[in-house]
């Protein structure tokens, strides 16, 4: 799918056109580091974007800065989605919605490249926006009653994550469509508030989340 810009009216003339193809890019990269890991090369990114690598090295200095701007970008969409869910009168429909737009936008996708490259400032705010709006929807749907007391806006960025994952065909498969669409179903029925039942193990912990990006990056090619 093609990914819409969080706010098309806001940017005009060529500003619009780069954006727009900061996006056809991040659809790409979502695809190739999904399916080869971290360490794949950028030309596969750019040819999976219909992209020269000359068009990529005029925007972006290296490879670094290219995956530094395609993370922003892809928290930059999350957070679309959860202003949206915090506007939801219902708090579930709001988490519900959100999951279900992160998923659709794969807005996880890019966790492979946790400790492969250097943070930025923008990335630490942005990410920093994000998991505080995550709170705040968590935060609502627990007050409502709708979700389980012991479920963390950190087991729903995991969760984000694990649905972001894609076949690397060029084309999803229709059934795989299908599957991960009745998995989310099912995932969605678990985080149902249950009294009776608690989650097992312990929540995920805020400073192991973050410091995976702490990491020393590895060399980039």
């Amino acid at each position: 799918m093609t990914f819409r810009a969080l706010n098309p009216h806001s940017v005009h003339g060529r500003q619009a056109e780069a954006r727009r193809n900061d996006l056809v890019v991040l659809d790409a990269a979502r695809d190739i580091f999904t399916a080869q890991g971290a360490g794949a090369p950028i030309s596969a990114v750019a040819e999976r974007a219909g992209v020269g690598m000359g068009t990529l090295y005029r925007r972006y200095g290296s490879k670094t800065e290219l995956l530094q701007r395609l993370c922003v970008l892809a928290m930059e969409q999350a957070l679309a989605a959860a202003d949206e869910a915090l506007q939801a009168s219902d708090p579930w429909d709001g988490l519900s919605g959100y999951i279900r737009t992160c998923v659709e936008l794969r807005s996880g996708a890019l966790a492979s490249l946790a400790g492969q490259i250097e943070t930025t400032a923008e990335m630490r705010a942005t990410a920093a926006r994000s998991m505080a709006l995550s709170a705040d929807i968590v935060a609502r749907a627990h007050v409502g009653g709708r979700l389980r007391p012991d479920v963390t806006a950190l087991d729903i960025t995991w969760l984000i994550e694990q649905f972001s994952r894609r076949s690397p065909a060029p084309v999803e498969p229709a059934e795989e469509r299908n599957v991960r669409a009745r998995l989310l179903a099912i995932a969605l029925a678990g985080l149902r508030a249950r009294p009776d039942q608690a989650l097992p193990g312990r929540p995920p912990s805020r400073a192991s989340y973050v410091n995976r990006w702490s990491q020393k990056p590895q060399p980039q090619p």
